[in-house]
């Protein structure tokens, strides 16, 4: 692991996540198996991510053989999950598995331009009101490499109004990790299954998963 990231950066020590990171590195894995290698991911490492949202009890039930039991929940009605199109949506049905009822989605249009590595956002679906802002916001988009497009994220979220934002990465490195935490470090916490030294003098991860939205979507070589 990485030394020197700041302190609301979290990397994965799951032995499962970690072994699957090492499949979803490898370039012989196809499409299929990539779409699933993110989503295990996303699962385990939203499954550490979470651990600590607030349980209330809502309640109580009565179980098949009669006996009454309190009802615990999570309120969902103020999460929302934002995916970072297009290679987000890879880990937006893993989210919404761990998490006991439906969150609102919101989407982010966010790409790269390819000299000055600069974010250009193009498409945006967050509500322009903040009485409707979530109180946490879920960022995911398998890559952290420069950190720009988290940090635009980050920016439109708090724009937005929401209290909290947890970023959730499959990989990130050591320079783009570092900027997204530092944006807005006491509202943010970022959690990756893996981190790297260096970036490629084009801003890709060194030695990295390649561009997991071309593996994902078969667009290699467009």
């Amino acid at each position: 692991m990485a030394s020197g990231v700041p302190s609301n950066v979290h990397v994965s020590k799951h032995p499962c996540l970690r072994a699957k990171l090492s499949q979803l590195r490898s370039k012989s894995t196809n499409a299929r198996e990539t779409k699933s290698l993110v989503h295990d991911i996303a699962l385990l490492l939203g499954t550490e991510a979470l651990s600590d949202l607030p349980l209330e009890t809502a309640g109580t039930d009565e179980s098949p053989i009669g006996y009454e039991y309190s009802y615990e929940s999570i309120d969902c009605t103020k999460i929302t999950l934002v995916p970072i199109l297009r290679s987000g949506l890879g880990m937006v049905e893993a989210i919404q598995s761990i998490l006991p009822d439906p969150v609102s989605i919101h989407h982010l249009g966010l790409f790269r331009e390819k000299l000055s590595l600069q974010p250009v956002e193009y498409y945006n679906n967050l509500p322009q009101s903040e009485t409707s802002a979530a109180k946490l916001a879920i960022i995911v988009d398998p890559i952290i490499a420069t950190g720009q497009t988290a940090v635009a994220a980050i920016q439109s979220l708090k724009d937005w109004g929401v209290e909290k934002i947890i970023v959730l990465g499959v990989l990130g490195a050591v320079p783009g990790v570092t900027r997204a935490a530092e944006e807005w470090p006491e509202g943010t916490q970022v959690w990756v299954g893996g981190i790297d030294e260096e970036l490629t003098d084009r801003g890709m991860i060194k030695p990295g998963l390649g561009d997991i939205g071309d593996r994902l979507f078969l667009t290699i070589g467009k």
